[in-house]
C-alpha cells in the first residue's frame, strides 16, 4: 500500500520550497507552520532573547503586509531562524530584493546562530581550562594579523599582546580562535613566537573553536605589563569571506590588518561593527586594499563591547 502523507510531511515540504525560493513571508509562515508555534510564543521566546517584536508585527511578516527593515526588527528575524531550526541566514538572505543571493555577491556574514555558538563553545573550552572569569590582566594594546592564502582561505592568524596585571600571581594567557564555518580545529596548530610557551589546547569541532594557554614563564605582580604574540596555523576551511574580533573586555587599542596573497585578491573590503550577536552590523568603511603590500587594516583606539571586523569580496 502506497505510504500515507502526513500533516508533517506536507508542511516539511511546503517549507523546504519556501526556504529555497522565497519570498519571505511565505517563507516564515510555512516556518511557523512547521513547528506548530502559535505567534504569542514565538513572541515570548523572541522575548528571552532580548528582542522585543508584538503579535500584530509578526502577523504582518507573514502575510507579506510588512516587512522586517528596522534594526531591532531584522535582530529578530536572526533570533527566529534559531528559535524556528532553520538553516542559518535562510530567512535574512530572502530579505533581498532579488529572494537570494546573486552571483558573484559575498554571501551574508556570520550568522546569529553561529556566533552565539561560537561564543558558547569557547564558554565551554574556557570552563574546561578552568580560567577564572576575571584573568586578572587588563588589555592595552592587541595586534591581529589575519594572513589569506592563495585559496582564499584564513591561512593564520597572529597575535602581538601588550596586557598589564591588575591582581598578583597572573602567569598565563587563554588565547580563543573561532575559524570560518566548516573549519576543523583539531589540523590547527598553535605556535608561540615571542614571550610565551604553548600549554593545554582544547578543542570544540562542532563549532570551529580552538583555546590555548599561553604560560608566560614568570609571575606577574599587580602593575607589572608584559608583551608576548602567538600564531594560530589554521587553513582547514573554504574560501574565507571575513574576520570577525569580539574583544575580551572593554580599553585598551585594537588593530586588524588582514593580508591577501598576492595572486588572490579581494575586488572591495570594508570595516564593520556589531554591537551584539542579534543586532545588524554598523559603521560600514570601504577601505582601500594596499597595492604594494596587499593589505587593509582598521585601528580602534579604544575597545568597545560587540564585534569588529573585515569583510571582503572576490569576484
Amino acid at each position: 500500500m502506497p505510504h500515507a502523507t502526513s500533516h508533517a510531511d506536507i508542511a516539511s515540504v511546503e517549507l523546504d520550497s519556501a526556504l529555497r525560493g522565497g519570498p519571505f513571508h511565505v517563507a516564515l509562515r510555512a516556518a511557523i507552520a512547521a513547528r506548530g508555534l502559535p505567534l504569542q510564543r514565538v513572541q515570548h521566546h523572541l522575548s528571552r532573547h532580548g528582542v522585543k517584536v508584538g503579535v500584530t508585527s509578526l502577523s504582518y511578516w507573514q502575510q507579506g503586509a510588512r516587512r522586517p527593515q528596522r534594526p531591532e526588527s531584522l535582530r529578530a528575524v536572526r533570533a527566529l531562524e534559531e528559535i524556528l531550526q532553520l538553516p542559518e541566514e535562510s530567512l535574512i538572505r530572502l530579505l533581498d530584493d532579488s529572494g537570494g543571493t546573486p552571483a558573484g555577491r559575498r554571501p551574508a556574514g556570520r550568522s546569529y546562530r553561529y556566533l552565539v555558538e561560537a561564543a558558547g563553545a569557547a564558554e565551554e573550552l574556557l570552563a574546561d581550562l578552568g580560567v577564572p572569569r576575571d584573568s586578572g590582566l587588563h588589555t592595552l594594546n592587541h595586534y591581529e594579523r589575519v594572513r589569506i592564502g592563495a585559496r582564499r582561505e584564513l591561512a593564520e592568524r597572529e597575535s602581538h599582546h601588550i596586557v598589564r596585571a591588575h591582581r598578583d600571581g597572573v602567569d598565563r594567557f587563554v588565547a580563543v580562535h573561532h575559524g570560518d564555518p566548516g573549519c576543523a580545529p583539531e589540523r590547527m596548530t598553535v605556535r608561540a613566537l615571542e614571550n610565551c610557551l604553548v600549554g593545554r589546547v582544547r578543542r570544540h569541532p562542532e563549532s570551529g573553536v580552538l583555546a590555548a594557554e599561553l604560560l608566560f614563564g614568570l609571575r606577574l605582580r599587580a602593575g607589572d605589563t608584559f608583551l608576548f604574540r602567538y600564531a594560530v596555523e589554521d587553513g582547514t576551511a573554504g574560501v574565507s569571506h571575513e574576520y570577525v574580533h569580539r574583544p575580551d573586555a572593554h580599553g585598551g587599542q585594537y588593530a586588524l590588518q588582514v593580508c591577501f596573497d598576492a595572486g588572490a585578491l579581494p575586488v572591495r573590503c570594508h570595516r564593520f561593527t556589531q554591537h551584539s550577536a542579534a543586532a545588524p552590523r554598523a559603521g560600514r568603511q570601504e577601505l582601500a586594499l594596499n597595492g604594494r603590500h596587499h593589505s587593509v587594516h582598521l585601528v580602534e583606539p579604544r575597545v568597545r563591547s560587540g564585534y569588529v571586523g573585515i569583510a571582503w569580496d572576490w569576484e
